[in-house]
């Protein structure tokens, strides 16, 4: 082979590299929005929802039967200037997706949902449940002090999918689906 049929394989393979890599980071641009933190008479509550946390691949792994899993981490801390900050509330709430081909219909579960599990038969409409908290009970607000600075951080992460061993090897390419996305903090007095 010549220099130029060596220049061109190597920018073929260079752009198959490029490809593939812009499709990882495609697969790691979920970011939280849309939080809010808010109260009701007794408890202070987390709105929040992830966008960009479905995937092509992912997508169409669901359709084909493949159950999913976002957790949502949320922590309350009493902020304390010069001293450690004080956590008040470790939450870990997860969301399930299952597709039921015979039925055409999704089964969304939500821990955090006394509703759940919630069927639809929409695959957006399944989506818009598995990527959004509303109203989420942090802490009763009688443990709060008013006056007091609090911090809420939170953040989503795709859990890993637990499959038969002998699917790993077929569905090599689930490893394509995490993402796990920053922290997101938000400041405020009670």
């Amino acid at each position: 082979m010549n220099r130029s049929g060596q220049r061109v394989t190597g920018f073929l393979v260079l752009g198959i590299l490029l490809l593939s890599i812009h499709g990882l980071a495609m697969a790691k641009d979920a970011k939280l929005t849309n939080i809010i933190v808010t109260n009701t008479r007794d408890d202070l509550l987390v709105y929040l929802s992830v966008d960009g946390a479905f995937t092509k691949k992912m997508e169409d792994a669901v359709k084909s039967g493949v159950p999913a899993s976002f957790s949502f981490f949320v922590n309350l801390y009493r902020t304390r200037g010069m001293w450690f900050d004080k956590k008040m509330a470790d939450l870990i709430n997860t969301h399930t997706i299952k597709y039921n081909s015979l039925r055409k219909e999704y089964a969304v579960s939500r821990s955090w949902d006394s509703n759940s599990p919630v069927v639809v038969q929409s695959f957006d409409a399944a989506k818009k449940l598995m990527t959004e908290i509303d109203s989420l009970k942090v802490i009763p607000l009688g443990l709060l002090e008013k006056g007091k600075q609090y911090q809420i951080q939170a953040k989503a992460k795709l859990s890993r999918v637990t499959l038969p061993y002998y699917l790993h090897y077929v569905l090599f390419f689930l490893s394509l689906w995490d993402f796990e996305t920053d922290w997101y903090t938000i400041d405020f007095i009670y």
